[in-house]
């Protein structure tokens, strides 16, 4: 996947990750890049920077994701592709079933409608590309959010999914799991000192935003399905596939020191 002279869209993409991947896709020669998100000031301050489009959607919302994707196809013909990085952390465990319903409209559920809003044209065109970003959190889990966990879990089995079926259609997927990123999902709550921000502070460094985009165009030009800016992430994952209660065990004693 070569981003030169590509359409592409980009939710969450005013703060964060999702503003370096703009920033990122722009320097690589896109042609356009569309920048999402629910913050239009925002949004249009980072399209100004790389001559792209602002769009005011509310990613849980499939009618406004609708409506990005075709006024997408109306202007530029094609979306070659679609990144779905919106996101949020709830800092919950079991007990607030408001925050596990907002994490499943944000980190997943607007995945489901982006999917199937642009499936349709890049099937017709034989070619097109999905990143889904997901989170480590979608192969580890995320101590001190139950809602996040379990939502990136969703959204590595979704991507997953979507390459098995259309892969062999023309459709490359493309899951992004990075552990700790410089962002406020992450620098807010290690400020407020809460445990699963700590014990995620505790398992590697912490990069930055741009560091992340690195790794994406990186994966994308070599086709990868997971695309991690951690390497040590792989490492963890095998460790927890191989022997899933000696894991366990070192992810409490992790979170009890930390």
């Amino acid at each position: 996947m070569d981003v030169r002279d590509a359409v592409v869209v980009v939710t969450g993409g005013a703060s964060g990750i999702g503003a370096a991947l703009v920033r990122r896709y722009a320097a690589e020669g896109a042609r356009r890049v569309i920048v999402v998100d629910r913050e239009f000031d925002a949004a249009s301050a980072v399209a100004d920077e790389v001559d792209g489009v602002a769009e005011l959607a509310d990613v849980t919302d499939a009618a406004a994701v609708n409506g990005v994707v075709d006024r997408t196809l109306a202007r530029d013909g094609a979306i070659d592709l679609f990144c779905s990085n919106a996101g949020i952390t709830t800092g919950a465990g079991v007990e607030d079933l408001e925050a596990w319903e907002r994490a499943f409209a944000v980190n997943l559920m607007s995945q489901v409608y982006a999917a199937r809003a642009v499936l349709p044209g890049m099937l017709e065109r034989g070619r097109g590309w999905l990143l889904n970003t997901a989170s480590a959190a979608g192969l580890l889990t995320s101590p001190g959010d139950a809602p996040y966990a379990v939502t990136k879990h969703g959204s590595v089995a979704l991507a997953e999914w979507l390459a098995v079926t259309y892969g062999s259609r023309g459709i490359g997927v493309s899951v992004l799991c990075p552990m700790g990123v410089a962002t406020p999902l992450l620098m807010e709550p290690l400020a407020a000192g809460e445990p699963g921000a700590r014990a995620v502070a505790a398992s590697g460094e912490i990069v930055t935003p741009e560091q992340v985009a690195d790794a994406v165009v990186a994966g994308l030009a070599e086709e990868r399905f997971l695309i991690l800016p951690h390497s040590q992430v792989g490492t963890f994952w095998a460790q927890k596939a191989s022997d899933p209660d000696r894991w366990l065990a070192g992810m409490r004693r992790l979170v009890d020191t930390n």
